[in-house]
């Protein structure tokens, strides 16, 4: 579990240095916005190509991978369910509530997670491709409707983030590979998606509170409850019935106990929806996730 602690306290300096840097006014108001769309149309794009380039894609057709799907889509379904019929809430917001429910840190925590709890990177791999090859395409899809200019299908098809996952799978499929040396620039810009997407995370936070800029209680506890509590009781019980052996078992509940990711905000913050809800969420979450993985672990391990 040192894992764990390590991986959320780096995270938690870095956010507190982006809070720090909001409260004193060191990058200016618009700094957080500009920031976001860093991330969202540069950083990230170049992070996602070299992760998927580099992705086994035969992963996605283990039972490890079918129960990471599926209990991922009963939770995304959940949350559409609840927010939209009961809590009569937009399409924007049901999309963002849905993300912030349903959508992990498969990066900053899954990662490191995988490598010193479970001894193996590519646990994490089957939730990172299906949340970037069909949690956020369709996201993406719903929010561009309801922007302005040009279709949906040219929008969504433009998005960086999309661009930069769909480049990534041709290369992944490819007979060969790439010499290493072209994907350096991507990897020097994709490194700083993690770190960028933490300060705009702090920086959200310094912003004071207002009845208006708060996260509604209803679909927060919705997010949180989702998140923590029943995607990871949802994977425990798949892949019990799939028959996974113990340590695969530990890895689709541990992957599914992580936090909500910090690029829900940056998405919220892009489409300029949910912000409030996808800071909250990733907090809550975040705080959470410690004593949840704690006793995943104790109990699974």
């Amino acid at each position: 579990m040192g894992a764990v602690v390590t991986a959320l306290g780096t995270m938690g300096a870095v956010v507190a240095l982006g809070w720090l840097l909001a409260r004193r006014g060191v990058l200016g108001e618009r700094a957080a916005p500009v920031l976001a769309r860093v991330v969202f149309a540069v950083a990230t794009p170049a992070l996602l190509l070299t992760t998927v380039a580099h992705a086994d894609l035969h992963l996605l057709l283990s039972r490890q991978a079918v129960v990471t799907w599926t209990s991922t889509v009963l939770v995304a379904l959940v949350a559409v369910l609840v927010l939209r019929l009961a809590l009569r809430r937009s399409s924007a917001d049901v999309t963002v509530g849905t993300l912030a429910s349903s959508y992990v840190n498969a990066g900053n925590v899954g990662l490191p997670l995988a490598v010193y709890l479970l001894d193996d990177a590519v646990a994490v791999v089957p939730t990172l491709l299906f949340q970037l090859l069909v949690l956020a395409p369709v996201a993406f899809a719903v929010l561009d409707r309801g922007s302005r200019g040009g279709s949906v299908l040219r929008r969504t098809v433009s998005n960086p983030i999309i661009v930069g996952t769909l480049l990534g799978l041709v290369l992944a499929a490819l007979p060969w590979s790439l010499p290493e040396v072209v994907y350096e620039p991507f990897r020097l810009v994709g490194a700083a998606a993690a770190p960028l997407a933490l300060l705009t995370f702090g920086m959200s936070l310094a912003i004071p509170r207002t009845v208006d800029s708060a996260a509604p209680r209803a679909d927060l506890a919705l997010a949180v409850g989702l998140r923590t509590v029943l995607h990871p009781l949802i994977a425990w019980g798949l892949g019990t019935a799939l028959g996974l052996p113990p340590h695969a078992l530990l890895a689709v509940v541990a992957m599914a106990a992580l936090p909500t990711a910090q690029n829900v905000l940056v998405y919220a913050m892009q489409y300029r929806h949910g912000e409030a809800l996808a800071r909250d969420a990733g907090l809550a979450t975040t705080v959470l996730c410690v004593p949840v993985l704690l006793v995943v672990a104790a109990t699974l391990g």
